[in-house]
């Protein structure tokens, strides 16, 4: 395994990443751009409210999948750990800036999950619990992502190691920054509810 290698792996998956599932799935089932309805956001949230619960499903895979099947491709070719965090971040920042969809993506929490998953699965198994209580506890999906992402270096941190808990710092950071309005609206209770969304 050389340097190339590493950074073939890392072009795939920001590759892999630019498929923005919501944007698909919306053009195939014939739904409008999520980017032009509803919140704006090309992610799972905004396809339930502009297609329901079946075209969010296929969001969510397949989001969660971008983030999955790089990770899995460049271990089974034999990237080495250091290598397979960056082809993570990669996959994200695809999500977040996709080159086939003029840079404009969602959020990234999904990719990310599904990332960190074929990383780390005991982090992803704390970040799963950790979504989930807190979106069953207040009903808010971005609240539940937030914490997930603030607690998301320390799980990091505990079952793999320093590195790779930095480097999802930076995701972490940048995951936050993307939910800035749902911060603002949280901050003002204008946030709608998951209830309200299904």
């Amino acid at each position: 395994m050389n340097n190339l290698d590493v950074v073939a792996a890392i072009i795939i998956a920001y590759v892999f990443g630019s498929l923005s599932s919501a944007i698909i799935v919306c053009k195939l089932m014939g739904f409008p751009d999520p980017r032009t309805r509803g919140s704006g956001n090309p992610g799972t949230t905004n396809v339930l409210r502009i297609g329901g619960k079946t075209a969010a499903v296929f969001t969510l895979l397949g989001d969660v999948l971008k983030g999955v099947i790089p990770v899995l491709l460049a271990r089974w070719y034999g990237v080495l750990p250091i290598g397979l965090v960056l082809v993570v971040l990669a996959a994200f920042l695809g999500h977040l800036y996709p080159v086939f969809f003029r840079f404009q993506g969602g959020k990234g929490v999904a990719t990310a999950l599904g990332g960190i998953i074929a990383l780390a699965w005991p982090v992803g198994v704390m970040l799963i619990a950790t979504w989930l209580f807190v979106a069953l506890c207040f009903r808010y999906s971005s609240l539940a992502a937030l914490i997930s992402a603030l607690l998301a270096p320390f799980y990091t941190w505990y079952f793999t190691n320093r590195f790779y808990a930095a480097v999802i710092v930076l995701m972490s950071m940048l995951l936050i920054y993307r939910h800035r309005n749902n911060i603002r609206n949280l901050w003002m209770g204008k946030e709608s509810k998951l209830a309200e969304k299904i």
